[in-house]
């Protein structure tokens, strides 16, 4: 098998390693590099347990070779959180309860966000259809919808503090 010589940039970090033609980004990033937030799941493009940020689009990391990366900037959940502080949508999930196994949540949590980057004020429609390339299979996705929401506002600066509780339905 031909290999080649790569460099990625993950979260800010540049990395230069050897792959095989055949390695998909996902598994650079897990199983060469460490980033092992990114999900192996169905390896088909329909779940979403591998969604990254490929120079500043939310991608499925299982169709697409890592020699095809080259030379690319790749956001990975690890690199959601800044100086110890959550972002914005990890915030979210953690307080609307967003997430039940956590499998599918980094895939979620990226999809959202590449959402929030080009819409700072979605709405439930355009959030429900932003994440539906992304499964989970424990939750209605109200909670996550309710995530999302929950990042939208605090990124505008319009979310008040509520005692850690998470907000009502339909609020």
């Amino acid at each position: 098998m031909t290999e080649h010589d790569i460099e990625l940039s993950v979260n800010g970090t540049e990395h230069e390693l050897t792959v095989e033609s055949r390695t998909l980004l996902v598994h650079a990033l897990r199983d060469e590099l460490g980033y092992t937030g990114t999900n192996v799941g169905c390896e088909s493009s329909t779940c979403g347990a591998c969604t990254v940020h490929l120079d500043g689009n939310a991608i499925k990391s299982c169709t697409l070779l890592a020699v095809q990366a080259d030379g690319s900037e790749i956001g990975t959940v690890e690199g959601l959180a800044a100086e110890g502080t959550y972002a914005p949508i990890q915030e979210g999930f953690q307080k609307e309860h967003g997430l039940q196994c956590g499998y599918c949540t980094p895939g979620m949590m990226l999809a959202a966000n590449d959402l929030l980057e080009r819409n700072a004020d979605p709405d439930e429609e355009e959030i429900r259809e932003a994440i539906e390339g992304n499964l989970c299979r424990c939750t209605g996705y109200q909670n996550i919808v309710n995530a999302v929401e929950f990042a939208a506002e605090e990124m505008s600066g319009d979310v008040a503090t509520d005692g850690g509780e998470g907000r009502a339905e339909g609020d």
